[in-house]
């Protein structure tokens, strides 16, 4: 027997949050993503329990949900924040943690996806294929474009502090 929707989310939520945050780089945007993967989920929750895997059928929805909203909008759209524009945001959990995640960070959205369902989800190929909908041809040279781009602006640090 599946677990209820409600078992589900109390179970798995906290790693759908994660797996937001990564992609996200920001405690709000993550609550956002995770909320609305949340209640797509629920709306198909009936194929959803029936899934392979409802942990990959919802993290398919978030990974989803994610890219399509990083695609350019026709118009402007408002982002709320917690304290003045003219102050200077940083997340220090984020900015500071890595040397490297400013550069993920400026992945575009699939490459990104594909980083963080690789390598902080230790996904396998084939199941970031099935969260992305793509073949895992897609996924291993989204990785390897994603991976140059981040060596290349690894080394271009590099010889920047070195300066």
């Amino acid at each position: 027997m599946s677990a209820s929707y409600e078992e589900f989310v109390a179970a798995r939520g906290p790693a759908l949050f994660r797996t937001a945050y990564l992609l996200t780089g920001s405690r709000a945007d993550a609550e956002d993503l995770v909320q609305v993967s949340l209640v797509k989920l629920f709306v198909s929750w009936s194929r959803a329990a029936r899934a392979k895997s409802v942990e990959g059928y919802a993290r398919r929805v978030l990974v989803n949900a994610y890219i399509s909203g990083r695609r350019p909008a026709r118009h402007t759209r408002e982002h709320l924040v917690s304290s003045p524009p003219d102050v200077a945001m940083r997340d220090p959990e984020v900015d500071t943690a890595l040397t490297l995640w400013p550069h993920v960070r400026a992945l575009p959205p699939r490459q990104r996806a594909v980083i963080v369902l690789r390598y902080a989800n230790d996904l396998s190929e084939a199941d970031i294929a099935h969260a992305l909908g793509c073949a895992p041809g897609t996924v291993k040279s989204t990785a390897a474009a994603a991976l140059a781009t981040l060596r290349q602006r690894m080394a271009d640090q590099e010889g920047r502090g070195n300066d």
